[in-house]
């Protein structure tokens, strides 16, 4: 791991309460010191957390996490407060500041929603503050069936570049049965990939609290991955942790590489594993400027866009001669960047999704031209 890494960690509701959905401060706690440490460490920290509903549903007299979504929205409202103040609380005494956002997939997707994301995001981390997110369950109503903010945190990671996503769960890995029902279930250390025998493994949620099964958490490693973003599903205690799991030392299961490699890993999975989405072909001295100084691609070196892709997929790049010069991920669309193919970075910039004068910055790059 670099010095300085920025680091998704997800919090399930199971990992926030106890079984009646109250929030146990023992255990937000144990999080919020582990988040401390590696914020003195040098880290940027964004918390992707559950438990509104969890945390509010017994307030408004349910018995049992409700099932409707007209009471799961009700409760949401009422719990979120409850759990961004117990988060305030703690963090106080590391002189850390919390910051509340709350999101929906769409806000990923659309290119002005995700600029105001990605521009606040990127002054609280610059202010020192740790941002915690959490689906915006009051309102949304696909969310609250997606899963307990698993795919949230993989967009969260993938869209703001992140090192690494830590999945923070109530089992220490994933497993090829379910361990409550199966001692002698095998715990997976390592998975290079997510594949459909992976998913047949999957069971459902673990806990009456939580909604998140490890399918969710396979689907939601399968879209970090795609974003070139390795991934951690376990749990542990103690203000430790968290640096234990960036060290390859965690109680868990990693997938897609060791954290510790993960700089190599993003050059190996674009050059290697990467599955491009569209092409671009730039002229020759954006050729150049590419493949001889290291630059980063700008929107006036593209002659020419072919496929259909989003902002984040990966393209190859092709020069002049119809050569394949490398891969790379693109802040761009297709759509968008057929507006601003030749045109300067001041013109191009408003079309990106986070508004960066890049198509592809030098970081999401790999060079698979031989050089002679």
């Amino acid at each position: 791991m670099v010095k300085k890494s920025r680091v998704v960690v997800k919090i399930g509701s199971s990992s926030l309460t106890d079984e009646q959905g109250n929030i146990v401060e023992e255990k937000v706690n144990d999080h919020v010191s582990a988040i401390a440490k590696l914020r003195e460490e040098g880290h940027e920290v964004i918390v992707v957390s559950s438990g509104a509903i969890a945390a509010g549903f017994r307030s408004l007299g349910y018995t049992s996490r409700p099932k409707t979504v007209a009471a799961k929205q009700a409760s949401a409202a009422v719990g979120q407060s409850l759990l961004i103040q117990k988060y305030i609380s703690l963090l106080a005494p590391f002189n850390l500041v919390a910051a509340q956002m709350l999101l929906t997939k769409e806000d990923f997707y659309s290119r002005g929603r995700f600029h105001n994301f990605y521009t606040s995001m990127s002054e609280l981390l610059r202010a020192g503050a740790v941002p915690i997110i959490n689906e915006n369950d009051s309102i949304s109503i696909e969310e609250l069936t997606y899963g307990d903010n698993d795919m949230l945190s993989a967009l969260v990671s993938g869209f703001t570049q992140a090192n690494a996503l830590i999945i923070l769960t109530d089992i220490d890995g994933l497993y090829d049965s379910n361990p409550i029902n199966n001692p002698g279930a095998k715990r997976f250390h390592f998975i290079p990939e997510v594949t459909d025998e992976l998913l047949s493994y999957a069971g459902s949620s673990g806990t009456s609290i939580g909604t998140g099964g490890m399918r969710s958490k396979l689907l939601a490693a399968k879209k970090a991955l795609a974003l070139g973003v390795p991934i951690f599903v376990g749990n542990g205690s103690g203000e430790e942790k968290l640096l234990d799991i960036l060290a390859g030392k965690g109680s868990g299961t990693y997938i897609g590489a060791p954290f510790k490699s993960h700089m190599q890993m993003k050059k190996q999975w674009l050059a290697h594993h990467a599955k491009p989405s569209g092409q671009i072909i730039v002229d020759q001295g954006a050729e150049q400027a590419i493949l001889l100084r290291g630059k980063s691609l700008l929107p006036v070196g593209v002659l020419a866009v072919e496929g259909l892709f989003h902002a984040m997929d990966v393209v190859t790049v092709l020069n002049e001669k119809n050569e394949v010069l490398g891969k790379g991920q693109v802040y761009y669309s297709s759509a968008d960047l057929e507006k601003v193919k030749g045109q300067s970075s001041a013109q191009a910039r408003r079309y990106s999704i986070n508004e960066r004068a890049e198509v592809i910055h030098r970081d999401n790059w790999v060079t698979t031209k031989i050089m002679v």
